[in-house]
């Protein structure tokens, strides 16, 4: 048999070889979760799609991903839902994203409810107010409440006193700064870091109605040596970042799960919080909810969120 040897033109056998090529799929980059003081932190489905290779390739962007290893119930938002297009060809990855959304406000939640979310979107009526309301004075001696007419949940003293009483008897000085904050209280306290820092007053203080404190769950711890560890400061020094390198502040992070209560903003989850972080803030949510948030290195409001309804929808 003879064989016949065709010879194709070069240009033609470039354009077959280009043609069968396949396309290399380049997944989109995801946005960066930011915070945004009027933004609802929510959960879209991002899925990635074949696009044209770019001439300039933007650079990457951090995704934040929950840290939790409990696959959490979306909740419910106003995103439009994701639709498959033909050529997608992996499976959609859930991110926590900052989405506009209205404010929610005016919420009486429940007493019995240790969970209930507040933060930049989700807020409290300003006649909210816990009804089981007890003075810190009755309880703790001046050396802790430094005579500060402080008051807190009554649900949450026993745990409080047997921390308390731990740190003491390892040798620390813990002290309680702020406890129960009232809606009027907190507008205060907002007002006036509106007046020192205009530009972050929403990140260094919660709006009235969008604070923790008005829950009556929430605490502020302090340190006498706190001064110590802050270059020009003196002994009247409450509040500083370097908290957490006091031995109270250490103790607190190492151990505080222990008695129910919950690091509210870390510094690893401003990006979800919207607060910077507060190495003094501690909330009580039972001893169960703060040793899963510690052991899966999860924030509250990233749990809330990932996990429970929407509190103003339906």
């Amino acid at each position: 048999m003879k064989i016949i040897n065709i010879r194709y033109p070069w240009w033609l056998a470039f354009l077959w070889l280009t043609a069968c090529s396949p396309t290399i799929n380049q997944a989109s980059a995801l946005p960066t979760a930011v915070a945004d003081p009027l933004a609802a932190v929510t959960i879209t489905a991002i899925p990635a799609t074949a696009t044209p290779r770019p001439t300039d390739r933007p650079p990457a962007t951090a995704t934040l991903i929950p840290t939790s290893t409990v696959t959490p119930t979306p909740i419910h938002t106003h995103t439009p839902a994701a639709t498959a297009t033909p050529v997608a060809t992996a499976t959609p990855v859930a991110t926590l994203t900052a989405t506009p959304a209205p404010i929610c406000t005016d919420r009486i939640p429940s007493e019995d409810d240790l969970l209930v979310i507040v933060n930049f979107a989700y807020g409290l009526s300003p006649d909210f107010e816990p009804s089981d309301l007890v003075s810190l004075e009755d309880y703790f001696p001046f050396d802790v409440t430094k005579g500060y007419p402080n008051q807190i949940r009554a649900i949450v003293i026993e745990p409080l006193q047997q921390m308390i009483s731990d740190m003491q008897t390892a040798g620390l000085q813990p002290q309680i700064i702020s406890g129960y904050r009232s809606f009027y209280s907190q507008n205060i306290a907002f007002q006036k870091w509106v007046d020192r820092e205009p530009e972050r007053a929403t990140q260094l203080s919660a709006r009235p109605g969008h604070s923790e404190h008005q829950l009556g769950t929430t605490v502020d711890f302090g340190s006498p040596v706190l001064y110590q560890y802050v270059e020009g400061a003196d002994e009247t020094l409450e509040f500083h970042t370097y908290f957490y390198q006091t031995p109270e502040g250490v103790w607190l992070l190492e151990n505080a799960h222990n008695y129910g209560f919950t690091l509210s903003y870390p510094r690893e989850a401003q990006g979800v919080t919207g607060f910077y972080y507060e190495p003094w803030h501690y909330r009580y949510v039972g001893v169960e909810m703060a040793t899963f948030l510690k052991e899966n290195n999860i924030s509250l409001t990233e749990y809330l969120l990932v996990s429970n309804p929407a509190p103003c929808e339906g």
